[in-house]
Formats: structure tokens, C-alpha cells, sequence
């Protein structure tokens, strides 16, 4: 028995959600969402529920239960209050700006962005918001900031992670880009013993 997938999904104040079918969809104050059901997967709106269910206890029903109503969960709360995921860029004169829908990165790659205004130019995806708190970092303790946000949760960490993955917090000087409040790992640089045997 999912005990997941069992509970109702509320429906908060100024969210409507409405099933067609195998189809569901949420509207709300931070935008509309919707998603079809994997088969055999069904679902309704009760009075100010969302209740997800499975016809039997197969192991392929059972798992489809769960992760259903997590996702339903998450497109009612996208639409409710959105999703937010907090980036920082650590390295001397790394930079993020918002031109349009195009998020703009300067970290620190030697050859790229020549003749160009930045290093990585990345198209912002539909339905989501780049806002930038800190433009400029200064030096490897003051980061520059910026969060991400959006209704969809899976785009919102989508485009984080491809964000981060364009340069990796390194381990000995924590360069690069990171979640806010990660913790990176440090290793302490080579040291050269002097003198001899």
C-alpha cells in the first residue's frame, strides 16, 4: 500500500484543478500546469481534495500511485506559491545578468566570450523567472546571486542544474557555481616540505 500515493492532495485558496480524463490540470496564482496520468492511474477532485488512485496492488500500480501524487502535490503547489532554487557564483570578477529572456554568465573561461558580451548565453525557459540579487562576485568569499523560480518544480531544477553544471565548484579555492547554502568539501593545497634527508 503507497502511503504516499493514499494521501489527498489539498486544494489551496485561489488554485483550481480539474481532471479530463487521464489529463490534469491546475491553474493558479503563479501560473497553469498539467500533466497526464500514467495508465492505469486514475484521479478526481473531491470537494477541496485531489484523491490519486490504482485500480490494483501490482508493484508497477503501487510505484505509479506514489510518484503520481507527488506530482500532482507539486504542480498544486507550483501554481499556489512557485518554486525557488538560489544560485551563488564564487571567483574573482564571475558575473550574472538578465538581457531579456537570455541569462547572461561571465565565469572565467579564457577564450570564450571574445567579441561576444558573455562567456555562456542561455535562453530562459517559458514560465520561468531569473532574478539577479548580486551582479558581480568579489573574490572567493562574496559571492554573485541570483535565484531561479518558476510554478514548474522539474524545469525550475532542470535549468539549475544545467546552470551549475557549466562550471563545478572546485575543492581547493570553491570557485565556480553552487546552490545557496551548499557546502563544499575544501582541500587543503599542495605544501612543499623544504630541506631534505
Amino acid at each position: 500500500m503507497s502511503r504516499i500515493g493514499k494521501k489527498p492532495v489539498p486544494i489551496p485558496k485561489g488554485v483550481k484543478v480539474e481532471v479530463s480524463g487521464a489529463t490534469v490540470k491546475a491553474a493558479g496564482p503563479k501560473g497553469q500546469l498539467a500533466w497526464t496520468l500514467p495508465a492505469p492511474i486514475t484521479a478526481a477532485v473531491e470537494s477541496d481534495h485531489v484523491v490519486v488512485r490504482r485500480p490494483d496492488d501490482t508493484a508497477d500500480s503501487k510505484r505509479l500511485h506514489g510518484l503520481s501524487r507527488a506530482l500532482v502535490a507539486n504542480m498544486v503547489k507550483g501554481v499556489a506559491e512557485g518554486y525557488t532554487v538560489g544560485l551563488e557564483i564564487y571567483g574573482t570578477g564571475f558575473s550574472a545578468k538578465v538581457e531579456g529572456k537570455t541569462l547572461q554568465l561571465n565565469i572565467g573561461f579564457m577564450g570564450r566570450g571574445v567579441g561576444r558580451k558573455a562567456q555562456f548565453e542561455l535562453p530562459i525557459p517559458a514560465g520561468v523567472e531569473v532574478k539577479v540579487e548580486v551582479p558581480q562576485a568579489r573574490g572567493n568569499n562574496e559571492p554573485a546571486k541570483f535565484a531561479i523560480s518558476g510554478a514548474d518544480k522539474q524545469v525550475v531544477g532542470q535549468f539549475a542544474a544545467e546552470i551549475r553544471k557549466l562550471r563545478k565548484p572546485e575543492p581547493y579555492l570553491g570557485k565556480g557555481i553552487r546552490y545557496a547554502g551548499e557546502h563544499i568539501r575544501r582541500k587543503a593545497g599542495k605544501v612543499f616540505a623544504g630541506g631534505g634527508g
